[in-house]
């Protein structure tokens, strides 16, 4: 027997696991996303991920601003849906929202709750060294990824890890869960295990400031901080330029053995001082060009050891 199921979620994280509810043959009654945006250099109107997949499927799309006004809420609980899947979906639900589906609202998050509840869990893991995490389905709450856990799955964050990969690690797992967890909801077999509170910590989201390259950090932490941002937003520095300073993504890193003044160049392959030991960078970005090895960046951009990067 399948659920009658309300998907929401907006990203590719989420569009994987609509695709999976949807094979697993629940009626799906309605998608929610986000709003289409201008983007790129024609700025024209470009659906998200979900939206997309959702119309593919044919499935019908709603798109609301907000779910604070009382004709998306009464529009919402018409549906009458069995349950409510959320993930990644980019808004806060209030409580007439959560209480609409008999039961309930499951949310899918990309860590071991309570730890990293928030925007940017799987930035954060990497770049605080977290050498596990996982993919959680909550019961979701009033509060920020508080409710209890019913389904859990861990996922190792092996040195060579970046946020982008670990994102797909993460997508895959979690898409997988839901015809276990949809499968067990329908037999009431699900078990709603609370969190402990003692352990919470919060992911919040990345700022443009925060992505900047400390030098004077170690360069483990360093190593961690730019696989934790890559590709997106990017770990960065600034180069002088002729125009004024240019900024550089750092994409790949490796902590090495080095000593110097924190930010100056090592040797001539980009071995950078930090606080402690050095930092290789491996694959950099130049602003308004593509990705590239330290070799063919270097070709453009010539740094001579004693070189020190702001």
């Amino acid at each position: 027997m399948s659920l009658r199921v309300v998907f929401m979620g907006t990203p590719d994280f989420a569009a994987r696991s609509l695709a999976e509810i949807a094979a697993a043959g629940h009626e799906i009654v309605r998608v929610y996303t986000q709003p289409p945006r201008r983007r790129g250099r024609g700025q024209s109107e470009q659906k998200t991920p979900v939206h997309q997949l959702a119309e593919v499927l044919g499935i019908p799309v709603a798109t609301p601003q907000t779910f604070k006004d009382e004709e998306t809420l009464a529009e919402f609980a018409a549906l009458e849906s069995d349950v409510a899947v959320v993930v990644a979906y980019g808004q806060i639900l209030p409580q007439a929202a959560l209480d609409a589906p008999e039961y309930g609202c499951l949310n899918l998050h990309a860590s071991l709750l309570p730890r990293w509840r928030g925007a940017a869990p799987i930035q954060r893991a990497i770049m605080a060294g977290d050498e596990v995490t996982g993919v959680q389905i909550q019961q979701m709450e009033a509060g920020l990824d508080t409710g209890p856990i019913l389904l859990s799955e861990t996922v190792r964050i092996t040195p060579t890890d970046t946020a982008a990969t670990l994102h797909d690690k993460l997508m895959d797992t979690g898409a997988l869960m839901w015809s276990r967890a949809l499968s067990a909801l329908q037999r009431g077999s699900l078990e709603a295990v609370p969190q402990d509170e003692a352990g919470a910590t919060y992911a919040k989201k990345i700022s443009a400031a925060e992505a900047r390259i400390d030098w004077t950090r170690p360069a483990e932490e360093l190593a961690n901080h730019v696989r934790g941002l890559s590709p997106f937003p990017g770990a960065w520095f600034e180069l002088a330029g002729e125009k004024g300073p240019v900024r550089v993504k750092v994409l790949m890193a490796e902590a090495e053995a080095g000593e110097g003044d924190a930010g100056a160049v090592l040797d001539d392959r980009l071995l950078i001082a930090c606080g402690s030991g050095a930092l290789r960078l491996t694959r950099l970005q130049r602003e308004g060009k593509g990705a590239m090895a330290a070799e063919d960046f270097l070709r453009g951009n010539p740094l001579a050891a004693g070189t020190v990067l702001s």
